[in-house]
């Protein structure tokens, strides 16, 4: 378990230092805030949505692909 909690600390620090995750994020919130205004203010529901998806995935995909353990995990 200690293990565990040692490996996601260290992830944290190196996506932290990533400049392109720390750009991925601060896009990820600007996304965010189209996304209720787009919901709240026009009543547009399905692209909304679309957006908050596709805008929010880039962190995930690069926090990804820094936990990739070899070149066969980016193959699957």
């Amino acid at each position: 378990m200690k293990d565990d909690f040692t490996h996601v600390a260290q992830l944290y620090h190196e996506l932290e230092d990533n400049l392109t995750f720390m750009k991925a994020l601060d896009f990820a919130v600007r996304i965010v805030n189209l996304y209720k205004y787009l919901k709240d203010e026009k009543e547009e529901t399905v692209m909304s949505g679309q957006v908050l998806r596709s805008g929010t995935s880039i962190g995930a995909n690069i926090s990804e692909a820094l936990g990739a353990e070899s070149k066969d995990d980016f193959i699957h």
